[in-house]
């Protein structure tokens, strides 16, 4: 078995870049064929099997929260009087920013509009407060407790794996307790090369649509035009901030950004507060929530049957795309959360990674979302045009509806871009441990090269973007059908991890309530003795 620490494992190494390049030059030869067929396949796994996406995550739900509230829950990740690595502010400052900080930049106020303008299929609010309700809890849903739970079950997994059976960080020990022998073999090596390629087209499909969102925002400011030079220079600034970061390790350059972005988003979302509808976002925050809260059961499991193909479009479109999005993540996020959780006990760590981040999504969304909803419920603002709202520019308008909106504006766009690099950092850093048999150190040549890899792969999809389609996201949308695509294999390695977690926990429960009870008796027998011996005096 290999050791934490070990040497670079060939055939997870090359069998991944072989597959990245066979996709890239797909991409680049016959684009158009290309986006045809992922399309396709896309459109296969998320109509055909978007109830099991939604039975899935809720389950995952349900398996986070009955292991958080049963003895499970008291195990720790590593040995008995391990302390927790980092504290508190900086462990969580990591696994938000790492885990979907950027995501709530791009759709903060861009996703309440969408679901004001669209609604789900059979809603009909009959009035405005209803209809503004509903499109902040269905917001909640796609990026609350459900998306968590789906990052709580590989993190949790892995990092039982890694502290307290001191295995190698990487995937495949997570399925030891059920793989045995065959977890450091082929099936092993699969498993990993599945995390390293969906880590990667994950990290770099983002980076695309991130870029775009920036170049959107740099143009709504006068201070460029969003071309494909200008996306492609913005790829090689965050590229090269990313590598510098990555290889400077996990406790300077990479917590450093974590840290740098909770000050900064403190700093956008406590302006907005100030400068915008302030009472009416505080009186739409408790309305979200107790509309999600209220509706939590039935949006959990709505998979629209009754409508035919517009239910599956929609679902496909929102809620089955982001769970498939989730669990394409979740490779990535979750070994990135399982090495840096060293040393806090089960159900803290699921608290943490399950209601924290939950709470200041739910924050994020009504103070930037709600102030969108404000603008253009109540001053027309035009934030929705033909029933459609411009993503790349939704949070920009918004902003620049605000006093000082130009100055709120640049601190978004640096906000979206230190995201950025602190996904493509822990991405990279991630991606090279599992090649390098779980090294929690690995060496700076290869940090550099993934992380290259990953701009490399969103420069190719935007140029082909630009030259095969006319400069629209269709290469951009493959990449991004691509990763919904892997989520559906791995999403039964999540099934396996389940089982495994709650097989390994249960057997640390029961070794150490067989402990207790051997001490117990031992006690007793002592005290036993001590009243014949008193007894005999």
């Amino acid at each position: 078995m290999p050791k934490p620490g070990g040497d670079l494992n060939r055939p997870v190494f090359f069998t991944s870049a072989v597959i990245i390049l066979i996709a890239l030059l797909a991409a680049i030869i016959a684009p158009r064929a290309f986006n045809s067929v992922i399309g396709t396949i896309n459109s296969v796994v998320v109509n055909s099997i978007g109830w099991y996406y939604v039975a899935l995550v809720s389950g995952f739900v349900i398996f986070s929260l009955v292991v958080a509230f049963s003895k499970l829950g008291t195990i720790r990740l590593g040995r008995p009087d391990d302390k927790p690595q980092y504290n508190w502010r900086t462990w969580f400052a990591m696994l938000f920013a790492a885990g979907m900080g950027i995501g709530l930049v791009f759709w903060g106020a861009a996703e309440p509009l969408w679901h004001l303008a669209s609604p789900p299929p059979g809603f009909t609010g009959s009035t405005i407060e209803a209809q503004g309700r509903r499109a902040m809890a269905q917001a909640f849903l796609h990026w609350g407790v459900h998306a968590w739970a789906v990052y709580v079950v590989v993190g949790l997994s892995v990092a039982y794996a890694v502290h307290r059976k001191g295995r190698p960080v990487s995937i495949r020990w997570a399925l030891e307790p059920i793989l045995g022998k065959h977890t450091d073999g082929p099936i092993g090596n699969a498993i990993d090369v599945a995390a390293v390629v969906g880590t990667l087209f994950g990290v770099a499909s983002s980076l695309g649509l991130g870029v775009s969102q920036i170049a959107a925002g740099l143009e709504y400011l006068g201070l460029g035009t969003a071309s494909t030079g200008l996306m492609l220079v913005l790829i090689l600034v965050i590229t090269s901030l990313a590598t510098v970061s990555v290889v400077s390790g996990l406790d300077k350059g990479i917590a450093f950004l974590s840290r740098a972005n909770l000050w900064l988003a403190a700093l956008l979302v406590a302006a907005v507060l100030i400068l915008g509808p302030t009472l009416f976002v505080l009186r739409e925050l408790i309305s979200g929530v107790g509309g999600y809260v209220q509706n939590f059961i039935v949006m959990s499991y709505q998979t629209f049957p009754f409508y035919g193909e517009a239910g599956e479009a929609w679902l496909g479109s929102w809620t089955t795309y982001y769970w498939g999005w989730w669990i394409a993540w979740s490779p990535f996020v979750g070994v990135f959360i399982a090495r840096i959780s060293r040393g806090r006990t089960v159900r803290e760590f699921i608290a943490g990674v399950l209601l924290v981040p939950t709470a200041i999504t739910m924050i994020w969304f009504s103070i930037l979302g709600g102030t969108a909803l404000y603008q253009q419920i109540f001053q027309g603002a035009g934030l929705i045009t033909d029933g459609a709202v411009s993503t790349n520019t939704a949070l920009f308008e918004m902003l620049g509806n605000l006093p000082g909106g130009a100055l709120l504006s640049g601190l978004a766009l640096l906000l979206v871009l230190v995201f950025f690099v602190t996904s493509s950092d822990s991405g990279s850093f991630v991606v090279d441990m599992l090649n390098h048999n779980g090294n929690p150190n690995p060496p700076v040549w290869s940090r550099v090269f993934w992380s290259v890899m990953e701009g490399a792969i969103a420069a190719v999809l935007i140029w082909v973007s630009s030259t095969a389609f006319d400069g629209d996201t269709s290469g951009l949308s493959a990449l991004q059908a691509l990763t919904i695509v892997a989520a559906a294999p791995f999403s039964v390695v999540m099934i396996g991890m389940c089982f495994s977690t709650v097989k390994a926990l249960r057997h640390d429960v029961a070794v150490r309530q067989r402990a207790e009870d051997a001490l117990l008796r031992r006690e007793l027998a002592q005290e036993a003795a001590q009243l014949v011996t008193d007894a005999a005096d």
